[in-house]
């Protein structure tokens, strides 16, 4: 049982050798002159300005979290909505009523959304 692993190991493994070679060869024999410049912070083109550890808004991650949410909606909605024609009658209900749940569900967190001011742009 075991053997039928030892290709998937082999690969594995030569990849990981073959990976870190490379990376210490690049680091060898790559070009290396270091000045002030090449080692500066770049932000855009424009010298940074305060702390790395400055905290978001929290309306950051909300909207960050509805574009995912909605965005994995269109996923799971555009192969069932595909695929609705084809199924049978019986099917055909169960799964409209289980897609129209799914979208009262994420209606509902936009709702909360919208509530909290998250979708409101200030």
């Amino acid at each position: 049982m075991l053997e039928s692993y030892i290709p998937i190991m082999l690969v594995l493994s030569f990849a990981l050798i073959f990976a870190v070679v490379m990376i210490n060869l690049s680091s060898l024999l790559g070009p290396s002159k270091p000045d002030k410049e090449k080692l500066s912070t770049y932000e855009s083109g424009m010298e940074p300005i305060g702390t790395a550890r400055e905290r978001f808004s929290v309306k950051y991650y909300m909207v960050a979290v509805s574009f995912i949410l909605f965005d994995l909606e269109v996923v799971f909605l555009y192969p069932w909505a595909i695929s609705f024609i084809n199924f049978p009658k019986a099917e055909m209900v169960y799964s409209l009523i289980v897609a129209l749940i799914f979208i009262f569900i994420l209606f509902v967190g936009l709702i909360y959304e919208y509530k909290k001011g998250v979708l409101k742009w200030d």
